[in-house]
């Protein structure tokens, strides 16, 4: 077994604020560590007992189990995020009967801490984990933005993994920002933070997050949820803890230099570009396009890094039609008609 299932705590702070009725969530364990699910869909039932049974001194036949054949979207999120950030669009999956699970990644949200050493293979034991339990309920999609992109591409990679397709958004690592590229190749700015012989007050790290995380992570911050932002902000509560996500974003862009395999990807593969990222450049997006000659290309001019939360409505839509072709068939070329051009400018 990959992974188990618990039943959720009792949470004293009761529902999140955004979280419809329709989304469950649940606690299990992949790849041994305990993280969070939410879900959506209509509930899977248990396949019945396939031992014969008696009835009236004949024996009744069991049914034979048929594989749900439902596109399952498994959808990751990217760093310093969690679960939460898929819930606008849980929502609307919700609404439209699409199956869909979102987890927090290890070491984020309510999922347990990384252990020391590298971070992307734990994380891919865990991705690989979760995809072989969804495999088991039906054919598994997979959406991924920024570190989920990164994931996403890296499990696609894996022949072994039984997926149908994969939507990479924003993926890091191949033509990103400045300040992508200063965290990897310049850390002297965060060994100067790091070093500071007074500890910036927890509040004035607070006020800061709260000005540049709609600023990195919206096309437009005057548009940011406030909840959004400060589930954000309270991952960097103080000093302490800032310099901590630093240094492991630190790691983690180091690790992407090695990170892609691409010509292992042989699943149907949607690129999707956001013209206003500010972290991960329309150019990456193209690069990977380039680099993965099956595959298709989509620009948003108007999507920020994190288009699930700038307009989870049209980003719900394209997933759900993706989801949906390439699970009618795994032939590559049977993709391409999903869209009628390569590029489109929102």
């Amino acid at each position: 077994m990959t992974a188990t299932q618990r039943p959720a705590p009792g949470t004293p702070a009761g529902p999140h604020p955004t979280d419809p009725g329709d989304i469950r969530v649940s606690y299990r364990r992949f790849a041994g560590v305990r993280t969070r699910v939410l879900e959506v869909g209509p509930p899977v039932a248990e396949p019945e007992d396939r031992v014969p049974r008696r009835g009236l001194g004949k024996r009744t036949p069991a049914r034979a189990h048929t594989r749900p054949t439902a596109p399952r979207l498994v959808l990751l999120h990217g760093y310093c995020d969690s679960a939460d950030t898929w819930r606008p669009v849980l929502a609307l999956f919700a609404e439209a009967g699409v199956p869909a699970i979102a987890v927090d990644l290890p070491g984020f949200g309510e999922a347990q801490p990384l252990r020391p050493g590298p971070m992307l293979p734990q994380l891919d034991a865990f991705t690989a984990a979760v995809i072989r339990e969804q495999a088991v309920l039906g054919t598994v999609v997979l959406a991924g933005n920024s570190l989920g992109g990164t994931m996403s591409l890296r499990a696609a990679q894996n022949p072994r993994l039984p997926i149908a397709g994969v939507a990479s958004i924003a993926a890091p690592g191949f033509v990103d920002s400045w300040l992508v590229r200063t965290v990897a190749k310049y850390p002297l700015p965060l060994r100067l933070y790091s070093a500071l012989p007074l500890p910036i007050p927890g509040f004035l790290v607070r006020a800061v997050a709260e000005q540049v995380v709609p600023r990195l992570l919206y096309a437009d911050s005057a548009t940011a949820d406030v909840e959004q932002v400060r589930r954000f902000t309270a991952l960097f509560p103080d000093y302490r803890a800032t310099t901590a996500r630093l240094e492991e974003a630190r790691q983690l862009v180091s690790e992407l230099a090695t990170a892609y395999q691409l010509d292992s990807v042989r699943v149907p593969l949607l690129v999707v570009v956001c013209g206003k990222d500010k972290l991960v450049t329309a150019a990456s997006g193209r690069q990977l396009h380039a680099l993965v000659p099956h595959s298709r290309l989509l620009v948003r001019e108007n999507w920020g890094h994190c288009p699930q939360l700038d307009d989870p409505i049209e980003l719900s839509e394209l997933l759900g039609y993706f989801a949906a072709g390439v699970s009618r068939t795994r032939r590559t070329d049977n993709v391409t008609g999903l869209f009628g051009q390569d590029t489109a400018a929102g």
